[in-house]
């Protein structure tokens, strides 16, 4: 058997059995010792590759950052920031609907998950949407589709991982990833503006600048961290371990003694869902690490490198970029976490077309977001529509235009790549 067809079993094997629901980690694991199984060398070289990947210097801002996101989450800072966002814009034509959005803008700067957005936002403003007779399967589309807004905006976890695979700077991917994550938001609010003046939908509440400023003191604090993180990192404060440590000291403080809103039993849980969650990433990304050197070893690269040259038929860097993020787009239908998996595989095809690094990382990021709205996985549906109480199948429809309005700005970012690099240009 060529070596070729071994790796084309092994991702096959993986897609198999993500297909039928088995956790990523086994599906991976499975994967890499069915190359082995292929490949002799592979074996011996197996522990080292592991060691090596898990080993990178910036996976240690990983668990820190999961943990200050839970401190952040247990701590109420969602109330807070609700409240803010309905006294900035909820006077505005179907506010309660631009309020979703604008709060997981805000909410996505201090955890930098969409599930974990969805976890803090979703619980309180599906409610109040389907309270004030929104329908449930758009409070539901809604909250998913904001949710995404929070691996852009910094911190960001898949900012961390794409990190450590590609060795680019983490300061300029959260830098990359700001301006994006911005204008990611305000275009889902213009789609709630037509949808709004569409089925006349009225404005939640009147704008009073007193209750701007009352509940921004109160949420003030909270926007300390994404402050204090990038801050620090792009004046050469922090290393992103530092910045790490430094977040999980804050959001503790403030959680527990400022807000005090952080009981010992939320403590427990939050500790425990972030050792777990973390474990879980590390020996993903040790284990795609692997299958990647794998994969190159089988020339697959080369091969990725042949398939685009034959399907772009033009030389058009935009083209190549384009083929690259639409094979990410359809592996983050079943693959999550992403950026783990198949970055390994396709960083040397990246290489070889002397692709911008840091404008790919924040296209990567919109193809994971893409991802999760997507069936066979469509994690984030799947969490809004149980939140909701609704059907995944009516949450998947009334996600269209929220779906093809990312589409729109992943094509509008792929052909002005300025808006990613600009920020990290002028920092440099």
């Amino acid at each position: 058997m060529t070596p070729l067809l071994g790796a084309g079993i092994s991702i096959f094997l993986i897609c198999l059995l993500l297909v039928f629901r088995v956790p990523m980690l086994v599906a991976v694991m499975a994967g890499v010792f069915s190359g082995i199984y292929f490949s002799d060398a592979w074996a011996i070289s197996l522990p080292q590759t592991m060691m090596s990947g898990m080993g990178r210097f910036v996976l240690i801002a990983l668990p820190l950052f999961v943990l200050a996101g839970g401190l952040m989450n247990a701590g109420g800072i969602s109330g807070r920031l609700f409240d803010f966002a309905r006294a900035l814009v909820g006077s505005l034509r179907g506010g309660l609907a631009h309020v979703n959005v604008v709060t997981s803008m805000f909410f996505g700067g201090m955890i930098g998950s969409s599930t974990a957005d969805l976890a803090g936002t979703g619980s309180i403003v599906i409610p109040a949407m389907k309270e004030a007779k929104y329908p449930a399967d758009f409070s539901a589309a809604l909250t998913a589709s904001s949710a995404g807004i929070g691996p852009m905006i910094p911190p960001s976890s898949p900012m961390i991982l794409y990190s450590a695979v590609t060795g680019v700077s983490l300061g300029a991917l959260f830098l990359a990833g700001l301006i994006p994550g911005l204008l990611l938001g305000l275009s889902q609010m213009l789609i709630v503006a037509y949808l709004a003046r569409k089925r006349g939908w009225l404005p939640f509440s009147v704008f009073r600048l007193g209750d701007v400023w009352r509940s921004g003191k109160r949420a003030v604090l909270a926007f300390g961290v994404p402050l204090i993180i990038v801050g620090g990192m792009v004046l050469g404060i922090f290393t992103p371990s530092e910045a790490g440590a430094f977040a999980v000291v804050y959001a503790f403080f403030i959680s527990a003694f400022i807000f005090r809103s952080l009981t010992v039993s939320a403590l427990y849980r939050v500790l425990v869902n972030s050792v777990q969650m973390s474990g879980e990433l590390l020996i993903i990304v040790g284990l795609s690490f692997a299958l990647g050197a794998g994969l190159t070893n089988a020339h697959v690269p080369e091969f990725l490198v042949k398939i685009i040259d034959a399907v772009v038929v033009m030389d058009s860097e935009y083209l190549r970029i384009f083929a690259l993020i639409f094979l990410a787009i359809l592996a983050g239908m079943i693959l999550d976490p992403l950026i783990p998996v198949l970055l390994p595989i396709i960083l040397p095809t990246l290489i070889t077309f002397n692709v911008d690094l840091i404008h790919f990382g924040v296209l990567m990021v919109i193809a994971v977001v893409i991802g999760q709205v997507t069936p066979p996985m469509a994690i984030a549906l799947i969490v809004a529509g149980r939140i909701a109480n609704v059907d995944q199948i009516r949450v998947l429809k009334a996600n269209t235009p929220f779906f093809i309005g990312i589409i729109v700005f992943l094509l509008i970012l792929i052909a002005v790549p300025e808006i990613a690099t600009w920020l990290p240009t002028i920092a440099r």
